[in-house]
């Protein structure tokens, strides 16, 4: 995003008024595309000044344009992949490095700790199922914190397969289950039916999505942000993957004892099979 290339470079001389404006707009640009200058200072919790003063600094002449450039870089990351490639620019090292370091600044920037801290606490509950829904575009770095999350504690699950499938076990899930949606802009229409389905059932579900207007934060009890910018044909998913092994990495604290047994088991399986090597 232009925008954010411009905030980085000017992140050395920011108040630290300014920064809370720069770390609003990062955390949920398409609030900034749509909103007021009123909106902005609220989410960031200073004065209206402040957001003139940094919109000046980022070199735009008042509000209207900083809201204009942000709304441009929301299009131009809404477009179809066949056209991001042919971007001029698009796939050089450096510009790719620093996309990816502001994918996980921003992502990891935006937690909000009480949410997080109610998450980690639900899904480090062994008494309440977990189960994992996303969109096929972020099924990897899904799949590979179900594979952490199974480490650590039992009945853990990908929810995923047909509508038939889906249906199935969204109807035989237990009430206490906490559900962990999944995906960004242009999200996958099971996705959201199935968050409704669940929330029909009164399932707790939590949002791992790009923005709050995005529908899955509209019907999920927390949400946190990712941020998925990227100058190629498809979104980045290193800043999701940087905030799962986070929240990986805190129910491993929560879990320390029970994790630490099963774990050890895990390993011990490991060993007497030798499934691993260490390739000598």
């Amino acid at each position: 995003m232009e925008v954010a290339e411009r905030i980085r470079a000017q992140s050395a001389s920011l108040t630290a008024a300014e920064r809370r404006v720069a770390e609003a707009i990062l955390a949920s640009p398409q609030s900034v595309g749509f909103g007021t200058v009123a909106d902005l200072a609220a989410s960031a919790n200073v004065g209206a000044a402040s957001v003139v003063r940094l919109a000046g600094k980022l070199g735009f002449d008042g509000f209207s344009a900083l809201q204009a450039c942000v709304q441009q870089d929301l299009v131009r990351q809404l477009r179809p992949a066949a056209e991001r490639i042919l971007e001029a620019g698009a796939g050089g090292l450096q510009s790719h490095l620093s996309i990816e370091l502001a994918n996980v600044q921003a992502t990891l920037d935006a937690v909000d700790e009480q949410i997080l801290s109610e998450l980690v606490e639900r899904l480090a509950d062994v008494e309440r199922p977990v189960r994992i829904v996303s969109g096929e575009d972020t099924l990897g770095v899904a799949t590979q914190f179900v594979t952490q999350l199974e480490q650590l504690r039992p009945g853990v699950g990908l929810l995923i397969g047909s509508e038939v499938a889906v249906r199935r076990q969204v109807s035989v899930l237990d009430a206490s289950a906490s559900v962990v949606m999944i995906d960004v802009r242009r999200y996958e229409r099971w996705v959201l039916e199935t968050q409704s389905m669940l929330s029909e059932r009164g399932i707790w579900t939590a949002g791992l999505t790009d923005s709050m207007l995005s529908p899955i934060a509209a019907r999920a009890a927390v949400t946190l942000l990712v941020t998925a910018g990227s100058d190629a044909p498809f979104d980045s998913h290193v800043g999701t993957l940087a905030l799962l092994n986070l929240i990986a990495s805190r129910v491993a604290v929560e879990l320390r004892a029970y994790a630490t047994d099963r774990l050890a088991t895990v390993e011990a399986a490991w060993h007497d099979s030798g499934a691993l090597t260490e390739g000598v």
